[in-house]
């Protein structure tokens, strides 16, 4: 009987219109950006791969910002962790290129 108290207690309140607006914003950014995506990857010859590669990985990044940002409520906090987070994974997109670069490098001295 006491479940069935708790039970009507519980009160649904209305949701907030401006943040499931926002929601639909970054859904409309999210679905540009891949609309761009396709447009580039079907309009551009095949010539340009360095370009097309390029943008790809601009536009990724964009959309990874937006993801990373609302979804999973970073942009929501301090700046300190934002930081810890960003500059370590600027750091590993270095030694990324670092590392293709130095091995393009090892490749051509053979």
């Amino acid at each position: 009987m006491a479940l069935l108290e708790e039970i009507s207690q519980i009160e649904v309140k209305p949701a907030n219109k401006s943040e499931i607006n926002n929601l639909w914003k970054i859904a409309g950014i999210l679905l540009v950006i891949t609309i761009i995506e396709f447009v580039f990857a079907f309009s551009m010859p095949d010539d340009w791969k360095v370009m097309k590669i390029s943008i790809f990985v601009g536009l990724t990044f964009v959309k990874a910002f937006y993801i990373v940002s609302e979804f999973m409520h970073l942009k929501h906090e301090t700046k300190t962790l934002i930081w810890s987070i960003v500059l370590p994974m600027i750091l590993v997109i270095w030694l990324v290129i670092a590392l293709i670069y130095e091995g393009g490098a090892i490749l051509e001295v053979r």
